[in-house]
């Protein structure tokens, strides 16, 4: 939602305060002031960017949108919904748990590392299509150590079943069991599926970093934060876009 004038209760719900019913609640309770004012009419307009909006006593900070950073341990989703398994948005801590979340792109189910979640489909959207040319970092355990005629195939771009891969570039680390792996698009298992076309399995995988955006070292599995306004506009920048 652009800055602007808006209704009250849009701004509300918008930054994660409930359903417009919820924040309409929140409003007859005077639990919201305006430049100082208590406001209780939710049809009441301002500009979020310019006003002094406090709730519950806490000054809050207009966002546009919002961007999460998370460490997706394995066992869980990429999905906002799953009637069988724990999803990344079950992760999240109420602070940073809103429902217009997004996740940028899958990773499998037991796949950890880095997972970005935004509100903003354009973002979103230039990240994972591989025109915008956004490298995802991934490191990888394997059954057989690689071999450097693996890292001359993914170079020239390994064929699966619906066509030729993007070039991708493959490094074996001391140790060949282990290597890093850079891509600049998202198959569907794509990462599991070009080591098994090479006669290979993957027996652990996790994203290191997306674009510009390595994974915090500081998370732990299931630990989230939100980005930081540096990190944001690093993401907007790699793909062409103001925040």
């Amino acid at each position: 939602m652009a800055a602007g004038l808006e209704r009250i209760d849009k701004i509300l719900a918008h930054l994660g305060f409930g359903t417009r019913k919820e924040v309409k609640r929140l409003l007859r309770a005077g639990g919201v002031r305006v430049d100082g004012r208590v406001v209780r009419d939710p049809g009441m307009k301002l500009d979020p960017a310019r006003a002094r909006l406090e709730v519950a006593g806490e000054v809050v900070v207009w966002q546009r949108h919002h961007h999460v950073m998370l460490y997706k341990p394995a066992g869980v989703v990429t999905a906002t919904r799953d009637a069988r398994h724990a999803t990344v948005l079950d992760c999240l801590p109420a602070s940073l748990a809103r429902k217009d979340l997004l996740p940028v792109g899958r990773l499998d189910r037991d796949t950890e590392g880095l997972l970005l979640l935004t509100t903003d489909g354009a973002l979103l959207h230039r990240l994972t299509h591989p025109r915008w040319k956004v490298p995802k970092v991934y490191y990888a355990e394997l059954e057989q150590p690689a071999r450097p005629e693996d890292a001359q195939a993914f170079a020239e771009g390994l064929v699966l079943s619906e066509g030729r891969c993007l070039p991708a570039e493959l490094e074996l680390l001391e140790d060949p069991r282990r290597v890093r792996l850079v891509l600049w698009e998202g198959r569907y298992h794509q990462v599991k599926r070009m080591f098994a076309a090479r006669g290979n399995r993957v027996t652990y995988l996790k994203r290191l970093a997306v674009g510009p955006l390595e994974l915090d070292p500081k998370l732990k599995p299931g630990e989230a934060r939100a980005l930081g306004a540096a990190g944001v506009a690093r993401l907007y920048r790699a793909v062409g876009l103001e925040p």
